[in-house]
């Protein structure tokens, strides 16, 4: 059956990958960038019936556009991908002074999926970008107030996607599906490249594991799971996300930042 999926940053790296493969499959994928030149030319890679939006999740105003925008040209979203992430960025303060790592890795993501769930079926899938990086979120960091380094701030924000993730699931026990997953480390991306001066490995190891996670049946039953792409299998995260007390510290914090910026 013919899907429509959501991939954020999908003009470069893995999520332009698995764009084209989903593409080839003969699904709708709907690409989403910062840049609309670099929209353009995704586009004409993609092809198919592959649609473009910009917006720039370091705004959760432009988050909330992108949202609209997408819901009000399709009714249903099959699958939404939050690929979208920032390790390096020559500014790391946004609006309301929080950290950019946050906002684009953790928060921005949270609202864009609060604002489609309703165009989401019950059936359908969201699939969080995590990584091998997960480190205990300094709630103060993540509202602004405390500077962290970037490895740190990147660290933190995968871990709190990772603990919404989880805890969406809970919430959300009829479906859709929600799982974390970390689609392999010190792959071949810009990120990797920027971040670690290295060429890295091959982005198909991600990009062709989000593709399956999308549409094959093995994922269908894994809400609340967590994806090791480095080991090849659903694992456990870092300790700090199965913590149940950290775990809603990060939730009420989240809650309220977006309270405060929406």
């Amino acid at each position: 059956m013919k899907k429509t999926i959501l991939i954020t940053g999908s003009t470069d790296g893995i999520g332009l990958l698995a764009a084209k493969q989903l593409a080839e499959k003969g699904h709708t994928v709907l690409l989403h960038g910062r840049s609309k030149e670099k929209l353009d030319k995704a586009l004409a890679d993609v092809g198919g019936s592959a649609e473009a939006y910009q917006a720039d999740l370091s705004s959760i105003a432009e988050t909330t556009k992108l949202a609209q925008e997408v819901a009000a040209k399709h009714q249903q979203i099959d699958v939404l991908i939050n690929n979208a992430g920032v390790l390096k960025a020559p500014s790391t303060q946004v609006e309301g002074g929080l950290d950019i790592r946050f906002v684009v890795n953790t928060l921005a993501p949270y609202h864009l999926t609060q604002r489609l769930l309703p165009n989401v079926p019950k059936e359908g899938r969201i699939i969080n970008l995590s990584s091998a990086a997960q480190a205990r979120v300094d709630l103060n960091a993540m509202a602004g107030k405390v500077p962290l380094d970037d490895m740190q701030a990147y660290s933190q924000s995968k871990l709190a996607i990772t603990i919404w993730s989880r805890e969406m699931a809970k919430e959300l026990s009829d479906g859709p599906v929600v799982i974390a997953v970390n689609p392999g480390s010190l792959l071949a991306t810009k990120m990797v490249k920027q971040g670690f001066g290295i060429e890295g490995k091959d982005m198909n190891i991600g990009a062709s594991l989000l593709v399956d996670m999308a549409l094959e049946d093995t994922f269908a039953d894994a809400s609340g799971k967590y994806f090791d792409n480095d080991a090849g299998q659903f694992g456990q995260p870092d300790a700090a996300a199965l913590d149940a007390a950290h775990s809603a510290s990060v939730m009420a914090g989240i809650k309220e930042l977006l309270g405060g910026l929406v």
